[in-house]
């Protein structure tokens, strides 16, 4: 499937037409326009719950953490942070961050301890 649509740059006032194309599995019926957005905001969706807040919140991409296992070990531990916040109401990771980090006793109750 070809898209098309017309981007206007804020800065510039350039106005630019931009084509995605879509490659699926899906049959015609199933692959309607309004079907592959849905696909794809829920596939952005994962990456801006989760990767966006690890690359930003966590700024995971400036870690020194190379050897073995241990970047695939933190990534693990940034997750399962994520999870528990979520899990626990919290929208904003970073505002949750800073809420825990004054009052590690709350934190430590998230975890059962």
């Amino acid at each position: 499937m070809k898209l098309a649509r017309t981007v206007t740059q804020r800065k510039t006032n350039k106005t630019t037409t931009e084509t995605v194309y879509l490659l699926t599995s899906l049959t015609p019926e199933r692959a309607s326009p309004d079907a592959l957005l849905a696909l794809n905001r829920a596939a952005w969706s994962i990456e801006n719950r989760s990767h966006w807040v690890r690359d930003v919140t966590f700024d995971e991409d400036r870690s020194q953490i190379r050897t073995a296992n241990a970047p695939r070990v933190m990534a693990s531990l940034r997750n399962l942070a994520i999870g528990l916040l979520r899990l626990n109401g919290h929208s904003c990771i970073a505002r949750a961050l800073r809420h825990f980090a004054a009052r590690p006793s709350e934190a430590l109750a998230l975890l059962g301890l």
